[in-house]
């Protein structure tokens, strides 16, 4: 029995006398029970939270974490990757590329059928990445659009992809949060955003799409004819919503659920769980993802139109206490719009100093009078973290004169306004994925300013030099040249506060120890869960 809205609300007050417990019971985590099979290798129940609860299940058409995280399970891509970013088989089994690396060629699995027990064929990779996905991807059509030249269908299970240019970062786009394989005879020829599938996902996975109780519960049961065989092990995945990271804690604590993602609790409480019994911890499976936190400055419009503005805001903004204080210590100052882990980041950047004195005087320079603002800040519907960092930064605008205006929403409308440019000043943190030209480039080239996903240019930075140097270090297939060019880009990002960047993330997931290969590859709690299996006692 899942978690509901209603009663995890309760958790520390009373509980719901609507599940019907016994009077001796003592919380509401106890309303879930333990995995009805946990003694098992095959088969029972694994028990997750969502947070906060997606909008939709379709990767394709939004990006947010929370969707990639069940929707991982529903959906495919050609490949998946090893803790080191080495790619690894998924639904191609094999692929070589030619020696001029400007094609690659994908033999497809055996026997993959979607569910709804049509087959998956090379037409369904080729709608995939040339019609659906360069529509609808806020991510994946800046490098489907600008360096994918041609996807052939060889036969029903080849697919030959030509490039435009070399693309060095190409075979790391392959996961299923950028590039989901999508099912052509559901979605070709309709509106994508509007089609009844996005509200009953069919994909390849080992999971298929079961219920959906809003504010309460989602969940998949088990694909009986996955294309691996024998898997999955579990009959099925149920991701709770809970409404505040202390409800999501005690869930834990009480045994009614099994897993913790990065960003179910309070970062203050990580300590005290991962020291709970029969509980395994683990940072690995982000090293794909690499999750960066940072303030996104409304460059349209005064006053974040002014550079001395938005520097003044940076200079305003420790980010050593923001670490410590309300991050505990799980991440570090960030210094780049790379982060520490990401692929050519410049070592020789400078930490942003904290100086209050400096933000006053940036301020004078910038000309405005910030008492003449109100400052709408859009808040980020991510837990109590989020809104300790929402507080602080609006403590630190109101220290430079500005007026702050903290607006709530909740995931999906938070997503709406912010992809719609409907805000003055946001929070978000965004995925790196292992290459600039995937996971950097897309937040600050003036191609990709778009409306409709808060994970594009959404701040409006536009500046075709640094346009010109992305392209290039796209394409650039000698290391050290890429490496000029990105450090060029950092340090100019930086001097212009791009965006205002403020923690490289590490996220911890806490687990009990009888769920066995939970975290196996690259995109952790992203993956499939197809191995996933809960030991005997």
């Amino acid at each position: 029995m899942p978690i509901t809205l209603k009663t995890a609300g309760r958790l520390a007050v009373k509980l719901n006398h609507a599940l019907k417990l016994s009077a001796c019971a003592l919380a509401l985590a106890a309303a879930l029970p333990m995995s009805a099979a946990w003694a098992q290798t095959k088969g029972g129940t694994l028990s997750m939270i969502v947070q906060p609860e997606p909008p939709i299940l379709i990767p394709a058409l939004n990006q947010q974490g929370p969707t990639q995280f069940v929707a991982g399970k529903i959906y495919e891509s050609l490949l998946t990757y090893s803790f080191d970013l080495k790619p690894q088989p998924g639904l191609a089994k094999s692929w070589e590329a030619s020696p001029d690396g400007l094609s690659y060629t994908f033999h497809l699995q055996d026997n993959v059928k979607w569910h709804d027990g049509q087959p998956f064929t090379a037409d369904d990779v080729v709608f995939s990445l040339t019609e659906l996905l360069p529509k609808v991807h806020a991510r994946a059509r800046v490098i489907l659009n600008k360096f994918i030249d041609k996807v052939d269908k060889i036969d029903d299970k080849t697919v030959k992809i030509s490039l435009k240019s070399p693309f060095p970062a190409f075979m790391l786009m392959f996961e299923p949060g950028f590039a989901p394989m999508m099912p052509k005879h559901i979605y070709a020829g309709t509106d994508y955003a509007t089609n009844p599938a996005n509200q009953k996902p069919i994909g390849t996975g080992p999971f298929m799409f079961k219920e959906w109780k809003r504010g309460e519960y989602i969940k998949l049961a088990r694909n009986p004819d996955y294309w691996k065989p024998g898997k999955p092990y579990l009959d099925e995945l149920i991701f709770n919503v809970i409404p505040d990271s202390a409800s999501r804690a005690v869930a834990y604590e009480r045994g009614s659920v099994d897993v913790l993602r990065g960003g179910d609790v309070d970062n203050v409480d990580v300590k005290r769980l991962r020291a709970q019994p029969n509980t395994e911890y683990t940072t690995q499976g982000w090293e794909m993802l690499s999750p960066q936190a940072y303030l996104i400055f409304n460059m349209r419009k005064p006053p974040f139109d002014n550079v001395k503005v938005r520097q003044a805001v940076m200079s305003a903004l420790n980010r050593k206490m923001i670490v410590d204080n309300i991050f505990f210590g799980q991440g570090k100052a960030s210094t780049s719009p790379f982060v520490t882990t990401e692929m050519f980041y410049d070592k020789n950047m400078p930490a942003m100093p904290f100086d209050m004195k400096k933000a006053r005087e940036l301020i004078k320079e910038s000309g405005i009078k910030p008492q003449d603002y109100t400052i709408r800040q859009l808040a980020f519907p991510y837990g109590s973290t989020w809104d300790r960092l929402g507080e602080y930064t609006k403590q630190s605008l109101e220290q430079l004169g500005f007026k702050v205006q903290i607006e709530s929403t909740d995931a999906g409308g938070w997503a709406s306004r912010t992809g719609n440019w409907d805000f003055d000043l946001t929070t978000n943190y965004t995925y790196q994925y292992g290459d600039p030209a995937l996971g950097v480039q897309r937040l600050y080239i003036g191609s990709n300013i778009v409306k409709g996903s808060p994970f594009a240019n959404v701040q409006g930075y536009n500046n075709p030099e640094t346009d010109a140097w992305w392209t290039e270090a796209a394409s650039e297939v000698d290391p050290a040249k890429r490496q000029a060019l990105y450090s060029k880009l950092q340090n100019t990002l930086v001097n212009d506060v791009a965006n205002g960047y403020l923690v490289d993330m590490e996220f911890p997931t806490i687990y009990r120890s009888k769920v066995k290969n939970l975290v196996k590859s690259a995109i952790g709690m992203n993956e499939t869960f197809d191995d996933v299996y809960i030991e005997q006692k």
